[in-house]
């Protein structure tokens, strides 16, 4: 007959479990298992960084673009700022010659009277003030007798032979030009003489007279 131990039952003789059924050996943690999309990202995280380079690509695309425009604008407003002081000054170009164009009969009638003593009193006043505000507004006169007859600034009304000249030759200005900066408001209107026909070219007339009076006094020039 076998002796039972007091105190002792069937529940004393089984092994400690925790309460949770788990056993002890997995109860522990473990260590954290990366996840599939954590496996699939390379190191440093430069997926994040790929993107953000993509957009700051597209941001210096817009930005060249829209200073490129900039530029275009600027120098289209650069030109039409060029372009309007353009027209401005030829637009108050064409009406002062149009105004000075209305005032040559005045300055002609001026010009005759001063030739014949005619300009006294308030007349000459008034006179030289209307002279001094067109030199003012920029015309001048031009055409002086003596000067080579240009076409382009000349208009011949009479023409003839002289023997003291070597080329044409304004002898006589019978209405003066008028100018304003480089545009012809009436070319002067002049008398011209050409050599005589058969004369020999670069020889003045004074020179042959000289010639002819040393001739004279040395008895004519010396037989070879």
């Amino acid at each position: 007959m076998t002796e039972e131990t007091p105190g002792f039952d069937e529940q004393s003789q089984q092994p400690d479990v925790p309460s949770s059924g788990v056993p002890a050996d997995e109860a522990e943690p473990k260590a954290a298992t990366p996840s599939a999309e954590e496996e699939a990202a390379p190191a440093g995280d430069s997926g994040p960084d790929a993107g953000l380079v993509a957009q700051l690509d597209q941001v210096r695309t817009a930005l060249g673009e829209r200073t490129a425009d900039l530029q275009r604008l600027q120098a289209e407003y650069q030109n039409y700022r060029r372009r309007v002081e353009r027209d401005r000054i030829a637009v108050k170009e064409v009406a002062a010659v149009n105004l000075m164009t209305e005032l040559l009969p005045v300055l002609d009638d001026i010009g005759r009277a001063r030739e014949h003593g005619e300009l006294v009193g308030g007349f000459k006043s008034v006179a030289e003030s209307l002279e001094s505000t067109v030199a003012k507004m920029g015309l001048q006169l031009f055409g002086k007798e003596g000067e080579p007859f240009d076409p382009t600034i000349h208009e011949a009304l009479m023409h003839s032979y002289a023997p003291d000249v070597t080329e044409t030759t304004c002898v006589a200005i019978l209405q003066p030009g008028y100018r304003i900066g480089e545009r012809i408001i009436r070319p002067a209107r002049v008398a011209v003489a050409e050599p005589q026909p058969g004369a020999q070219p670069g020889k003045p007339a004074e020179e042959s007279t000289e010639a002819a009076a040393d001739d004279k006094e040395t008895g004519g020039p010396q037989e070879g």
